[in-house]
C-alpha cells in the first residue's frame, strides 16, 4: 500500500501487451535467422541466439501474464485461485530464468570476445562448437534450477539479497572484461600502428552497446528491490516504488531493443532478416 503523496503510475495493459507481442516476434526472428543461416553458426552467434531465446521467453511470459490480467478484469479468472497462483509462480520462474540467462549469456559473449581478440590464432581450438553446446547446456540448466529456487524462496530476505548481489557482481565482472579488452586492444593497436578497426573490435563494440541497453533497462527494477529491502516505509522510497509499472515497461523494452541493435550492427543478420522477410512476403 502506497502511504506517500505520490500517486502510483499506471500503464495501460495494451502497452505491456504490445511490447510483449512485438518483442516476441523480433526475438523469434533472431533465433530463426541464426538457426537457418550457416554463416551464423559460430560460438558468438550461438550465445546471441541464446540471449534472444531468453528474451523470447521473457516476452512470451509477460504477454501471457497480461492476458491473465485481462481475463481477471472481466471476471473470467480468480486473482487468488489455486491454479492462478501456481500459474503466477510459473510466470515468475520464467521471468527469473530469462534474467539470469541474459546475464550468463552476456558473460559467455564477453569471454568469447576476449578469446577472439587476444587469442585469435588459437580461437578455433579453444571455442569449438562442441564446447559451445556444453556451455549453453550448463547455462540453461543452471538458469532453470536457480529460477525455481528464487521464486520458491523469494519471500526470504536472504534470497532477495542474493538476487541483487548476483546482478551487481555480474555487472562488475562484465564491465571489467569489456574495459580490460578495450584497454588492451587500444594499447596493442598503438604498438603495431594498425589503423583499420578489426572485426573482433567491432563485435565487441556491438556487444558493449547490447550490455549497456541491458543495464539501463534492468537497473531501475533492481533499484526497486533494493528500496523494498532498505526502506519499505520511507515516503521518499515509496515515491520511487510508485513507479513500478514504468520500471516493468523499461524491463520489457530490453527484449524490444536488442534485435534492433543486432540488425543495425550486423550486416550478416540484416541480410538474413531481409531474405526471410522477402521470402515470407512472396509466398
Amino acid at each position: 500500500m502506497n502511504q506517500s503523496d505520490c500517486p502510483e503510475a499506471k500503464v495501460p495493459v495494451f502497452v505491456f501487451f504490445s511490447i510483449g507481442v512485438v518483442s516476441l516476434a523480433e526475438n523469434l526472428l533472431v533465433v530463426v535467422a541464426v538457426i537457418c543461416n550457416r554463416n551464423l553458426h559460430s560460438p558468438m552467434y550461438c550465445f546471441i541466439c541464446s540471449l534472444a531465446a531468453f528474451n523470447t521467453i521473457a516476452s512470451l511470459t509477460k504477454t501471457w501474464e497480461n492476458l491473465m490480467i485481462v481475463f481477471a478484469d472481466v471476471g473470467q479468472l480468480m486473482r487468488e485461485g489455486v491454479s492462478e497462483t501456481r500459474m503466477d509462480d510459473v510466470i515468475d520462474s520464467l521471468l527469473c530464468m530469462s534474467f539470469v540467462g541474459s546475464i550468463f549469456s552476456f558473460l559467455a559473449i564477453a569471454v568469447d570476445r576476449y578469446i577472439t581478440i587476444f587469442h585469435a590464432l588459437r580461437y578455433h581450438n579453444i571455442m569449438t562448437m562442441q564446447r559451445t553446446k556444453i556451455i549453453l547446456a550448463i547455462i540453461w540448466t543452471t538458469c532453470g534450477v536457480s529460477a525455481v529456487l528464487m521464486v520458491k524462496f523469494f519471500q526470504f530476505t536472504f534470497i532477495m539479497i542474493c538476487f541483487v548481489v548476483f546482478f551487481i557482481v555480474s555487472l562488475v565482472i562484465i564491465c571489467f572484461l569489456y574495459v580490460y579488452m578495450f584497454m588492451l586492444a587500444r594499447t596493442h593497436a598503438r604498438s603495431i600502428k594498425v589503423l583499420p578497426v578489426s572485426e573482433g573490435s567491432r563485435d565487441s563494440l556491438t556487444l558493449t552497446i547490447l550490455f549497456g541497453a541491458f543495464v539501463v533497462c534492468w537497473a531501475p527494477f533492481f533499484l526497486h528491490l533494493i528500496v523494498i529491502m532498505l526502506c519499505p516505509m520511507n515516503p521518499y522510497c515509496e515515491c520511487y516504488r510508485s513507479l513500478f509499472q514504468l520500471h516493468v515497461v523499461l524491463l520489457m523494452s530490453h527484449a524490444l531493443i536488442d534485435p534492433a541493435i543486432y540488425a543495425f550492427r550486423s550486416a550478416e543478420l540484416r541480410h538474413t532478416f531481409k531474405k526471410m522477410l522477402y521470402t515470407c512476403a512472396h509466398k
